[in-house]
């Protein structure tokens, strides 16, 4: 199982790396297309709907067709779309085209997360696979600033699709057919459970905790770059590596943070609340900045306190709900974060544009706060 493990470590550095040109490219697209920021956060809109499409058909995909089949119409997906943004086609086309790369986005990552669910020590392979994803979203940035340089936005676009094509490759000679197939027997017995889970008032706040979870993580990714250069006049080879560096503490967060409070004796949800305050104090020494370099600083640390936020939240699951409603439950809370991913940064950006960029700040505050009372909400009705 080593090469198929390793081989998901490297698709997920590659789809980190695709989340994390995005916030780079955005001024240069929207100057480009001649847009403003409320207009070009539609395609959140278009790149969630892919992904949740992705989400809702992968277990049947994989079913059927095989764990490399399967990935294989993911990688394929993502090239396609690359291939066509990297020619750069009209503006309708431009937004269309994001629900195919939000699905074959999705159908990688739902299928790498089935598959590694099935190995033994399923636990600490799938949090280096997410710690991964936090590589490729530290190199993403560095690859956007530094190709803007010399090159137009679509290039970076070419890139990706040359970088995802050898991994179709590799999925084929790699994989074998049916080797993820029982991790998702039983997906459709266990969607009549979804009724249910619904019903769950806990289950209804966790999904509300990761909605603005995702969408305070996505917001700041990507808009931050934005951020730096207009409110904190930082050039853009400095406001790149600065953005890198918010997703660089997002890695870091997520292999150092747990490690320290299992040695300090706190409980999960006592590590939660510091890092709840930690993101709290972090937005808030961001707000008040004097200079980028600062601000720079403050979006490292508020990328380390959010990045085990995630992985928290999914492990309480089982103390929210009984035994049968805990698969069905994990897959609502991460289809409700897909939404919350799109809702909160095309918010933000309405919200910049009317008003100014400097209000991302205030708005993040606002979501890190209000995390906070859902968390407590949600921790007085864990079993």
């Amino acid at each position: 199982m080593r090469g198929p493990v390793l081989l998901s470590y490297v698709a997920f550095v590659l789809v980190g790396v695709s989340a994390g040109v995005a916030g780079v490219l955005l001024p240069t697209q929207i100057a480009d297309y001649g847009v403003d920021m409320a207009t070009i956060g539609i395609t959140f809109f278009t790149f969630s709907a892919g992904y949740l499409l992705a989400g809702s058909t992968s277990g049947a995909l994989v079913q059927r067709y095989g764990t490399r089949l399967a990935l294989l119409a993911g990688a394929g997906s993502f090239v396609l779309s690359a291939l066509v943004l990297g020619v750069r086609p009209s503006f309708l086309v431009f937004v269309a085209v994001q629900v195919v790369a939000g699905y074959g986005t999705g159908l990688l990552e739902a299928v790498l997360n089935a598959y590694l669910a099935g190995l033994p020590s399923a636990t600490t392979l799938l949090n280096r696979l997410h710690a991964f994803f936090g590589v490729g979203a530290l190199v993403g940035p560095l690859l956007a600033t530094w190709m803007l340089t010399f090159a137009p936005w679509n290039a970076v676009w070419l890139v990706l699709a040359a970088l995802f094509a050898p991994l179709m490759v590799a999925f084929g000679l790699t994989y074998p057919k049916e080797a993820a197939a029982r991790a998702s027997q039983g997906e459709g017995a266990r969607s009549g459970l979804l009724g249910t889970a619904l019903r769950s008032p806990a289950v209804v706040l966790a999904c509300a905790f990761l909605a603005v979870y995702v969408g305070l993580e996505t917001a700041v990714g990507n808009w931050g770059f934005t951020f730096l250069v207009d409110e904190h006049a930082q050039a853009a080879e400095v406001a790149g590596p600065m953005v890198s560096g918010y997703w660089l503490g997002l890695t870091a967060g997520r292999f150092l943070i747990s490690p320290v409070a299992a040695r300090l004796g706190w409980t999960t949800a006592a590590m939660a609340y510091a890092c709840l305050a930690g993101i709290a104090a972090s937005v808030a020494l961001i707000w008040a900045a004097p200079a980028g370099l600062v601000a720079g600083a403050g979006l490292a640390l508020l990328g380390f306190f959010l990045g085990p936020v995630f992985p928290t939240a999914m492990a309480v699951v089982p103390n929210l709900t009984e035994a049968r409603l805990v698969p069905t439950a994990i897959g609502v809370m991460n289809g409700v974060s897909v939404v919350g991913g799109a809702v909160f940064p095309w918010l933000a950006g309405a919200v910049a544009e009317g008003v100014g960029v400097w209000t991302l700040m205030p708005f993040s505050l606002t979501l890190a706060l209000a995390q906070l009372s859902i968390w407590r909400l949600l921790m007085a009705r864990t079993r």
